[in-house]
């Protein structure tokens, strides 16, 4: 069985992101990446995460092409391509349909610094990029032309997405948008946010380099901020 480690990891994965409220049912999906083989382990399409089974998990190439399973991939499966291509560093891709990010989506609001924690990202600022159908290329690739150097992305009318260097990077951070989402959206409630400026969250960025058990500074963003 071909990236069977991933494949557990994604089963895993895709019951935690179930149970912590970043989805609903069997919407969103999953992907581990290894640059080694040029292979991708992605959950399947209409299956619930709490049902999925290693065998579940397809292995495709970038190209779109089933390398290995009976199952069909996710219909989103070259929106996790698109971030591959466009991004070396990643090694995972996490969608979600979360409440506050998927708010924020449908607002046409980008995810703002109301807290320093955004810095995870990569940018001052997570943007929403322009709607399109899901599951269609057109999806694929104006989330390829509007991320820029974001980590991670909401899509609007829709979700959001995270990359990151690991399965546990790119799920925290699509655990942080969604904690800062929700304060977002709790702080325009009663009033106008206050949102750090660009070059606070900058500083952050560089301190999160070195965060924690951190040792190798200027390396792909891991994401292992804890608080």
């Amino acid at each position: 069985m071909l990236m069977e480690r991933e494949r557990q990891e994604i089963v895993e994965y895709g019951k935690k992101m179930l149970t912590s409220g970043l989805t609903k049912g069997t919407a969103g999906n999953i992907s581990v990446y290894d640059p080694e083989t040029g292979y991708m382990a992605i959950s399947p399409s209409g299956v619930g995460y709490l049902d999925t089974k290693t065998e579940d998990i397809v292995i495709m190439d970038l190209n779109g092409n089933i390398i290995e399973g009976d199952r069909k991939p996710s219909s989103e499966h070259d929106l996790h391509t698109i971030v591959y291509k466009k991004k070396p560093y990643a090694k995972s891709v996490v969608h979600t349909h979360s409440m506050f990010c998927s708010t924020l989506s449908c607002l046409n609001t980008p995810l703002e610094a109301v807290h320093y924690v955004l810095a995870d990202a990569g940018v001052p600022r997570v943007p929403v990029v322009s709607y399109r159908t899901y599951g269609t290329k057109e999806l694929a690739e104006i989330v390829g032309e509007q991320m820029g150097k974001s980590d991670a992305a909401l899509l609007a009318n829709h979700g959001m997405l995270a990359c990151g260097a690991s399965l546990q990077s790119a799920y925290g951070l699509a655990s942080t948008c969604e904690w800062v989402a929700e304060l977002q959206w709790r702080c325009m409630c009663v009033g106008k946010p206050s949102v750090l400026p660009d070059e606070e969250v900058k500083v952050v960025m560089e301190h999160f380099k070195s965060y924690g058990q951190n040792e190798c500074e200027g390396e792909a963003p891991a994401h292992s901020y804890n608080g």
